[in-house]
């Protein structure tokens, strides 16, 4: 079965492939649907007949380890650095006050390394809680997502951004706080433009979350959706996730379109599920990808604010990398510059 395709998150486990959707609106239909959205809007929708609580599918193979020097970025740290300064002149001028900048780290693959092995060594090393894994004929994803894009629970929507990353809960500063709660402020007017009017609220704001080798800084917004609100308004309202694009959300995003050379696929797009008015959808952080090129990938990246440093904030990718590249590579790495 694991040659198959399937799909698991969180003890859920979809298998009895239908069909292969790239049409959003489909998710009205019933059914349940494993779903991928790339920061580019691109949507991959798999409906599977059969659904089930199940243990994630063991692997034929033990995980091969990519050799430390194999992986490449799609921007080498001069250029990174040289995009943050890039996006800072850019607050300065007003078009922005917050640019999520990314790099994609990549590496071949070859037939004996299987990414079922390599789900199995993060969910014992690195459990997340948005994880899952999907195969399908021409797409791989392995998730360890610590960040809610979407929950759906009848009406009820909630999102949970993080803004603020560190080893430490001491390292949250004040530019980490800002920058959060810029982000809540986009994500109440996203869920505002679907929600009924004085439903959307912020329960939980600037928290700081324990995850693997890193803490976080999050917060909820809830809203109630509108009645006969479908999936397409509610993606086109939210998507792509704010904390990993920018505020104001259009300007970030052509200012994305300039500064990286690298698509993000499913990296900062949403990884997780929908049947009908229920839903789990995770940002893509922390997961690698293979497609037809059989190219692993994995994206990592900062959020730039006018107080941002150009080193701090390369380093804060690498620290964002480190433990997952690190299980994927069988050690520590430095990455190339």
């Amino acid at each position: 079965m694991t040659d198959e395709a399937f799909f698991y998150a969180q003890g859920l486990l979809a298998t009895e492939l239908l069909e292969i959707s790239h049409d959003p609106s489909d998710l009205d239909r019933p059914g349940f649907w494993a779903v991928v959205g790339t920061f580019e809007e691109e949507w991959t929708l798999a409906r599977f007949g059969r659904v089930q609580n199940a243990e994630l599918p063991n692997s034929v193979k033990p995980w091969r380890p990519i050799p430390a020097q194999a992986w490449t970025s799609s921007l080498s740290q001069d250029q990174y650095e040289a995009a943050v300064e890039t996006t800072r002149e850019e607050i300065a001028k007003g078009t922005v006050y917050q640019v999520n900048i990314c790099r994609v780290l990549s590496s071949p693959l070859n037939a004996e390394q299987d990414l079922l092995a390599l789900a199995h060594l993060i969910n014992l090393q690195n459990p997340a809680p948005h994880s899952s894994f999907l195969r399908l004929p021409d797409l791989e994803i392995v998730c360890a997502s610590p960040e809610l894009f979407l929950n759906r629970d009848g009406k009820e929507l909630l999102s949970s951004p993080i803004k603020g990353t560190g080893v430490e809960p001491g390292d949250m500063g004040a530019k980490d706080m800002a920058e959060n709660i810029m982000i809540v402020d986009l994500v109440r007017n996203d869920l505002g433009i679907v929600a009924e009017i004085g439903s959307v609220e912020v329960p939980r704001l600037l928290a700081i979350e324990e995850h693997p080798g890193l803490y976080h800084l999050v917060s909820d917004i809830k809203a109630i959706v509108k009645s006969e609100t479908s999936w397409t308004e509610i993606l086109a309202a939210t998507f792509p996730p704010g904390s990993v694009s920018g505020a104001p959300k259009s300007s970030a995003l052509r200012l994305i379109a300039k500064l990286e050379p690298t698509p993000r696929g499913p990296y900062c797009g949403a990884i997780g599920w929908v049947t009908g008015d229920r839903a789990s959808l995770a940002v893509g952080i922390r997961t690698f990808w293979r497609q037809q090129d059989q190219q692993l990938r994995f994206g990592t990246g900062a959020g730039i604010t006018w107080g941002s440093n150009a080193a701090l904030e390369w380093k804060e990718t690498e620290l964002k990398a480190a433990r997952l590249i690190g299980l994927a590579s069988g050690s520590k790495v430095a990455f190339l510059k």
